[in-house]
């Protein structure tokens, strides 16, 4: 098979309709390590940081909304600014790779979100965003 590992997948095709950071950046874990570590990339050695998100897709039922995506990169990335009159601060990321595990808990196949930036929409999808980000307040 000519898959192996990770997916690259483009954000437009992840997040057609966009996202929003619903929460703080912080570190991941490594549940591995023995103390209370930052998770490190296995590929990259990169630090591993993670970032709630709400998927703005209409048609998601508010369960499948919300998502983490990690973040390789040595410093701790910042949130973009958020919407005027809108707690909401969208999103567009790059150096996206999706990754399928299977779900110990579940039995069912999910995924892991990567990428390798993360920054505010570039001004040709920020009305739409922004149209998005209304209508979910």
């Amino acid at each position: 098979m000519a898959l192996q590992g990770p997916i690259p997948i483009s954000f437009e095709l992840l997040f057609p309709h966009g996202c929003y950071v619903v929460g703080e950046v912080s570190a991941a874990k490594d549940f591995d390590a023995k103390r209370d570590t930052q998770a490190k990339d296995k590929v990259t050695g990169l630090p591993v940081w993670q970032v709630p998100v709400m998927d703005a897709d209409p048609s998601l039922k508010a369960a499948q909304k919300t998502v983490t995506v990690k973040i390789l990169a040595e410093v701790q990335p910042v949130v973009p600014p958020s919407l005027p009159g809108v707690p909401l601060a969208p999103a567009e990321f790059e150096g996206l790779e999706v990754k399928p595990y299977v779900h110990q808990a579940t039995g069912r196949l999910a995924y892991s979100i990567s990428a390798r930036v993360m920054r505010a929409p570039r001004s040709g999808t920020a009305g739409k965003s922004s149209a998005a980000a209304k209508d979910a307040a």
